[in-house]
């Protein structure tokens, strides 16, 4: 009996997933969280070394996504200090 193989699809590491998922939502929510969690997930992906070239570039895209999250942070916050001081108001 003659049968085909169906071709396997890549399979990311849990971690490198979530690294860049969470550095793909930091974007745009609590970045002062997801940045660095994207971060420490991402290194730990990298140092596990996972089979596949996939997840490697998967953990380094979360930590660029990551350390992307501190950097808008830092822009959010030096766009709210005004005299020294920081002003932050939610709404109007």
């Amino acid at each position: 009996m003659n049968v085909a193989k169906r071709p396997t699809s890549a399979r990311l590491d849990d971690r490198a997933a979530a690294a860049l998922l969470s550095g793909a939502v930091g974007l745009f929510l609590f970045n002062v969280v997801f940045g660095p969690l994207a971060i420490v997930l991402g290194a730990i992906a990298v140092r596990r070394g996972g089979p596949g070239r996939l997840e490697r570039a998967a953990a380094l895209l979360g930590i660029a996504l990551g350390i992307a999250d501190l950097v808008v942070l830092v822009f959010l916050v030096a766009g709210r200090v005004h005299d020294g001081t920081f002003d932050w108001h939610l709404g109007r």
